[in-house]
Order: structure tokens, then sequence, then C-alpha cells
């Protein structure tokens, strides 16, 4: 078998990184691998998924002997780069159902209520500190188009007996969010934000508390397969393991067999300078998340401090899912979050933007992650696909990769999310790209004039057509 390759990373500079990186001062707490060593697992992902994934082996298995390979520092990634929400897999209970059936839907997302709890209770005990405020989570419409874009999970979730959501008045979403842009919406009460920085490296510290052995600025070149896999770093080290676990997100795009059920976007956020005296005069001083229903779906929240949070998944759409340091920091420097905000927040026009950051995330058409083993290569098993949404997903998702690389036969490994068969293979380059920066244009066209509640032009009408995931309900 011939070896598995990794494109070169490019680290983000730090005055590229994110507000949430920064704000912590984020470095390495561990040193790159430089030597021959012998594991249990190898882990290749020093994020959510990967670390949740350690944590989850050595739950069951003490003796586990665990090693994580970061290529920069953990939470460098997806992790520590998000807009920091906290919900509930019952918003997409839909979208799970088509994959995996109603049953295990509701199983799924009853387990993501129950990391909520696992977050506060890592927080509460002093054991993770991540400023977890579970003020709620507001899905709302700010246009007469998205009036209703609920509807679906909200009905299914009633119907299965389940008491999430709350629906929302104008009045209630002003005196939430200070805003009276959006005007009608449902709220999920246990839900709420995170300084998702601070939860990364709190799970980083917890990992090693348990006996993980992490190697950070330790990226991966090269895994040759085989019934013990050698994995290679370009820091000069080498990792001897009878299994090797994909945690990388959008740079799981590097293999073939994964680039075909995917593909790579960036994802922009800014935040603005602390002005907590503006934003309570507002009436805003809660924790809250916010989304509206854009196809680019724009989120926000304030911090403690009295930043707003502004975020939206309106970035480019990667050439062969490949990325460099252009995906780390976009030339639009958050041009269009900025307007958005403005739109929301006219009062805070004058407020400086101190921080804008992008970077990759991996998406899947069905929106819901998939998991599995290589082909050919039972023992190289991956987690691709959370599409944005992982804080809540991602200890879910790492059950599910513990009991594949235990092997063992439970709810876990049997799971519908198991398996890229069943899924949407993509479109091959160039027709991708190509065909997905036109959807992207007519997305934007789209999201610019249904947000002034007017009818978007033919062009954007017709290519909307062929979004991933258009006409499923």
């Amino acid at each position: 078998m011939s070896d598995l390759t990794f494109w070169p990373f490019v680290a983000a500079p730090d005055a590229d990184r994110s507000f949430w990186l920064q704000e912590i001062k984020a470095a390495p707490a561990t040193p790159p691998l430089e030597e021959k060593i012998t594991a249990d697992v190898v882990i290749i992902g020093g994020g959510y998924t990967g670390l949740w994934t350690a944590l989850r082996l050595i739950e069951q298995e003490p003796e586990c002997r665990i090693v994580v390979l970061e290529a920069d520092l953990c939470g460098s990634g997806a992790s520590g780069r998000n807009g920091g929400q906290v919900h509930s897999w019952f918003a997409e209970i839909d979208a799970l159902a088509r994959v995996t059936g109603e049953a295990e839907a509701l199983l799924l997302c009853q387990d993501t209520v129950n990391v909520i709890a696992e977050l506060r209770q890592l927080q509460e005990s002093g054991t993770v500190d991540m400023n977890l405020r579970l003020d709620g989570w507001l899905w709302t419409a700010s246009s007469i188009a998205q009036e209703g874009a609920w509807d679906c999970p909200f009905e299914k979730t009633v119907a299965l007996g389940q008491d999430r959501f709350t629906v929302l008045s104008a009045n209630e979403i002003l005196a939430r969010t200070g805003s009276s842009a959006s005007y009608m919406g449902i709220m999920e009460q246990q839900a709420g934000t995170v300084q998702p920085a601070k939860l990364a490296a709190g799970l980083r510290a917890l990992a090693i508390a348990r006996g993980v052995r992490i190697h950070e600025r330790s990226s991966t070149t090269a895994i040759t397969p085989g019934e013990v896999c050698r994995v290679k770093t370009a820091s000069g080290g080498q990792v001897q393991a009878r299994k090797v676990v994909l945690a990388t997100n959008a740079w799981a795009s590097a293999i073939p067999e994964l680039r075909r059920h995917m593909y790579v976007v960036e994802s922009q956020v800014i935040a603005t300078a602390e002005v907590p005296g503006r934003l309570e005069a507002l009436g805003w001083r809660g924790g809250a998340s916010i989304c509206d229903s854009q196809r680019n779906v724009l989120y926000y929240q304030r911090t403690d401090a009295g930043r707003v949070i502004f975020g939206r998944g309106s970035g480019g759409l990667a050439f062969r899912g490949r990325f460099g340091a252009d995906f780390n920091r976009s030339p639009e420097r958050g041009f269009h979050n900025r307007r958005e905000l403005h739109r929301v927040y006219p009062q805070l026009r004058d407020v400086p933007v101190e921080y804008d950051w992008a970077g990759p995330i991996d998406c899947v058409p069905e929106h819901v992650p998939v998991f599995g083993a290589l082909s050919d290569r039972p023992n190289i098993l991956f987690g691709i696909g959370f599409n944005g949404t992982g804080i809540a997903q991602t200890p879910v998702g790492a059950r599910i990769l513990a009991s594949l690389v235990l092997e063992r036969k439970d709810r876990w490994s049997q799971s519908g999310l198991v398996g890229l068969a069943r899924r949407k293979t993509l479109p091959p380059e160039p027709f991708r790209t190509l065909g997905g920066r036109l959807l992207r244009h007519a997305v934007r066209r789209q999201n610019d004039a249904e947000i002034l509640n007017r009818r978007p032009d033919l062009f954007s009408r017709v290519a909307m057509r062929f979004l991933p995931g258009a006409g499923e309900h």
C-alpha cells in the first residue's frame, strides 16, 4: 500500500489568529515530536474531535497508550476560531433523521443535550474554565424569506415529545439581543456560548492529566499503512501504532477518498472593541448565542467584557480542498460581517472592529458528520463534516470514534453516521469548485435581496436549486 500524504501545513501568524486565541495568549504546552515512539492509538489533530476522542478512549481503556499529534497548537484550527456557540443537535434533527432514521436522530440529539450538561459540570467543578454561559440559543428571522426556517425541526421535535424550543416574539428577541433586526424566532434554553480557545486549552490540560501524550508543532507528513501504521511528522518524529484516527477537520481533504465526499469553505469572523456600556444601553446583557436564517448563516454573541463577535460562513471555496495561508485571514477583512453588524446594530457603526480572522471548515452535502474507516485500511479511522457545528457535537462523534477504535459492537460503532458508502459523492474538479463558486455568488446575491425583502434575480433563483440540501425537508 502506498503512503497517505498530507499537504504542507502553514500556521497562521499570531496577528492572524482568532480573537479567542489571542485573548488567552495561546501557545504550545507540549514539545514537538522529534523521536520514534510507539503507541496503541495515534490521533492526528489536537482540536475538539481529537482531544475528545482521546478522553473517551481513556475513559473506556485507562491503559491505552494514546498519542495526539497537532500541527500547530491545540485548538488553533476550527476549535479555537469559531463563534463560540453551544446548542444541541435538535436544530438539525431533520437532517440527522435523513441519514440515521428518526429513532437514532432523537438519541443523538439527546446525547448533545447530555454533552451540554457535561460541559456545565466541567465548568462548575473547575476542571475546565471555558466561560460557559447557558443563556440560550436564538434561531431568528430578520426578513420575510427567513420566516419559519425552523419549522421542520421544531415540529419534528414537538412530535417526538421533546420540549426543547420556545417561540419568541419580537419584543422578547429585542430584550435578549438589544436589536430589532430579528422579529420572530425560537429559543433553546439549555444552550449558550463559550470561549472556544479556553475550552480547547482546558481539554488539552485534561487529556495530559489523564495520561494522553500530546505533541504540538508536529504536523503529519505521511502515514504508511499496515497492520502497524507509521505516522511521520515534519518535526522529524515518527509514531508506530495499530490504530490511527484522522481528526483533522478540513485538512482531511488531502485524502482523495475523503475529498470525494467533502468540500472546504472559508468561515469569517470579526470581534469589535470592548463597549460594555453601549451594549448595556441597548439592553444586551446576556451570554446567549444568536443566529438568523440566511443561507450563509449569520451568528453572533457578546462576550462578558462587552465585545461583539460576528461571524458568517460566507467565504471562499478551496480548489481540490487545498488551502494555505490565504485562508487564515480574508482579503475582505471581514467586509460582509461588518456590513451585517451595522445592519443588525446600526447604533454600533462607530465601534471599531479590532479583530478579523478566517479559516477552513470541512463540510459534507448532508450537513451532518460521517465517521468510518478508509477503504482497505480498517485501522485508519476518520471523522469529518461537522459543518461548523461542533462544540456539543464533537464529544458525541468522539464516542463513535472511540468505539470504532476499540472495535466494540455497540450503538456508537453501529450508528447511521458511520460509513461513506451511503453519502453523496461530489463532482470532480474543476466542476466542483467552479459550480461551488457560482453557487456562493448566487447565495450572496440571494441573501442581499432577501434581507431587503426583495425577490432574488433569476440567476440566483435557478442556481439555488443546485445547492446541497435544496428541496430536502
